[in-house]
C-alpha cells in the first residue's frame, strides 16, 4: 500500500488523485491523507506577512518522517529550493501550462480593462509585472481555493483575477480564462505547472517505483528554475520569476526580479545546452544589474 500525504484543499486533492490513479494503473494499491498545513490554516493572512517557508509542505514532511504517509505529493513551486536532506523528489511528472492566466466574466483581455478596474491575486509577482504594464488598475489581495476565488469574481468583488493556468485546467475551470501570459509579460514563478512526488531518501522501494512517473525534460526544466531561484537567494517568498523550456536541441531560460510597485523589473535570457547551469547563469545576470540590491529586505510571495 502507498500512502500519499496530500493537502485538503481541491486542486490539491485533484493532484494528489491524479498520481493515485497513475500509480494504481501501474497495479499499486494507494490510499490518501488529508493534512492541513499552515498555509492552508492562514488563509485569511495576506502572504506577504506570512513569510514561512515551506508553509504548505511542512506538516506533510513530518507526517514523512514520521512515517504516516510514503510520498507527498506538491505544487512544485511551493516547495523551498533546499530540501532536507532527508527527503528526494522521487519523480516530476510531465509540466502543463505554466502561464499565469487572466479571468474576467466581463472583460476579454488585459488591455480590455477600464481604467480603475481591480484585478484580484495574492502574487507580488503577479501584481509588479501586471503593473508596469497597467499602473492604471487597482491590484486587490485576494486568496482562498480557486472556486473562492472564482466565486469572488462572479459577484463582482473584482473585475478579473489572476491564477496559475495549470490549476484552472486540473480542475475544469477554464471557462472565463480570456487571456493566457507570455512569459516576457509575466514570467512565471519557477516550477509553476509542474508537480512534486516527495518521498523519503532512505525509501530505495518508493524511489524506484516512482521513476515511472517521472518525465526527464520537465525535471531538468525546473532543476534550472530552482537553480535560478537558489542562486538569486530567494524561496516562494520573493518577486522573481523564472521559466526555462526546451528550443530543439538547446534550453532557453528567461527571469526576471521586480520592484512590487512594478517600477522597476530587471529581465535576463541565456541559453545552452545545460539546463542547471543555465539556471546560475540567468541568476548572474541578473545580479550583475542590480537583482541583490532589489530584493533586500522583500518579503512576498511569487
Amino acid at each position: 500500500m502507498i500512502r500519499i500525504g496530500s493537502r485538503a484543499s481541491q486542486l490539491a486533492r485533484w493532484q494528489s488523485d491524479h498520481i493515485a490513479d497513475r500509480l494504481r494503473a501501474l497495479g499499486h494499491a494507494v490510499e490518501i491523507e488529508l493534512i492541513q498545513t499552515t498555509g492552508d490554516r492562514l488563509q485569511q493572512v495576506a502572504f506577504a506577512k506570512v513569510g514561512t517557508k515551506g508553509m504548505f509542505t511542512q506538516e506533510i514532511e513530518d507526517a514523512l518522517l514520521e512515517d504516516r504517509v510514503d510520498i507527498a505529493v506538491h505544487s512544485l513551486k511551493d516547495l523551498p529550493t533546499e530540501l532536507d536532506p532527508r527527503f528526494t523528489l522521487g519523480a516530476i511528472p510531465t509540466r502543463v501550462d505554466p502561464s499565469d492566466a487572466l479571468v474576467s466574466t466581463r472583460y476579454g483581455s488585459f488591455a480590455e480593462l477600464p481604467a480603475g478596474a481591480r484585478i484580484g491575486t495574492s502574487s507580488v509577482r503577479r501584481q509588479a509585472q501586471l503593473k508596469a504594464h497597467r499602473p492604471d488598475l487597482e491590484y486587490v489581495e485576494f486568496r482562498g481555493n480557486v472556486d473562492t476565488r472564482l466565486r469572488k469574481l462572479s459577484e463582482g468583488q473584482v473585475e478579473a483575477i489572476v491564477l496559475a493556468a495549470a490549476g484552472l485546467e486540473r480542475l475544469g475551470r477554464t471557462e472565463w480564462v480570456r487571456e493566457r501570459f507570455a512569459a516576457d509579460l509575466v514570467c512565471p514563478a519557477p516550477g509553476q505547472g509542474a508537480l512534486a512526488i516527495e518521498c523519503r531518501s532512505d525509501d530505495a522501494a518508493t524511489q524506484s517505483l516512482l521513476a515511472a512517473l517521472d518525465d526527464s525534460d520537465t525535471r531538468s526544466a525546473v532543476t534550472a528554475e530552482r537553480a535560478a531561484l537558489a542562486a538569486l537567494g530567494g524561496g516562494c517568498q520573493v518577486p522573481i520569476g523564472v521559466y526555462c523550456e526546451r528550443a530543439e536541441s538547446l534550453w532557453k531560460i528567461a527571469g526576471c526580479v521586480a520592484r512590487p510597485d512594478g517600477g522597476l523589473i530587471l529581465r535576463a535570457q541565456e541559453q545552452g545546452s545545460d539546463p542547471h547551469f543555465l539556471g546560475v547563469a540567468i541568476a548572474e545576470k541578473l545580479l550583475a544589474l542590480g537583482a541583490r540590491e532589489l530584493l533586500a529586505g522583500e518579503g512576498v510571495r511569487a
